[in-house]
């Protein structure tokens, strides 16, 4: 079944990800698979547990945007690694209102919420080039909200 639905290109969020951690000389020290709808980043802190349980000496971590989330940098910090990625907007624009609420997979383009459910469709409003910055909107499917365990009583 998933076979066929990855031939189809149907989406992304059927499919599955490595995560890798691995050395300079690109020895592989840690790996973890996720559903395609995950995020990179929050995988860093388990990538990075992995690697120092098989005897690895993490000093630096080397990523991209993904990796350099509020978390990875708390964490780095506390263990004194050094993060070379560029900051995740984020963190530089502050454009998320409520930290946590949502994921950003940058491989699919979209938000995913804390229950794992991908946004269904993203549209940009606003006018282009009167001075004023266009808003990107994300929507969600309503009826798993409806059901959502995490939903606010």
């Amino acid at each position: 079944m998933l076979e066929q639905v990855i031939r189809r290109g149907i989406a992304l969020s059927f499919g599955f990800k490595t995560h890798i951690a691995m050395t300079e000389e690109r020895i592989i020290t840690a790996a973890v698979v996720t559903s395609g709808e995950k995020g990179d980043g929050p995988e860093l802190p388990a990538l990075l547990e992995i690697s120092q349980e098989n005897g690895i000496e993490v000093d630096t971590i080397i990523g991209d945007a993904t990796y350099s989330g509020k978390k990875n940098l708390k964490l780095a910090g506390e263990q004194e690694i050094k993060v070379v990625a560029k900051l995740n907007p984020s963190i530089t624009q502050g454009f998320r209102k409520q930290e946590d609420v949502l994921d950003y997979n940058k491989d699919a383009g979209m938000f995913v919420c804390q229950a794992g459910h991908i946004a269904i469709r993203k549209a940009r409003q606003g006018k282009k080039g009167i001075g004023e910055n266009q808003v990107d909107t994300y929507y969600f499917d309503i009826e798993k909200c409806k059901t959502c365990a995490s939903k606010n009583p």
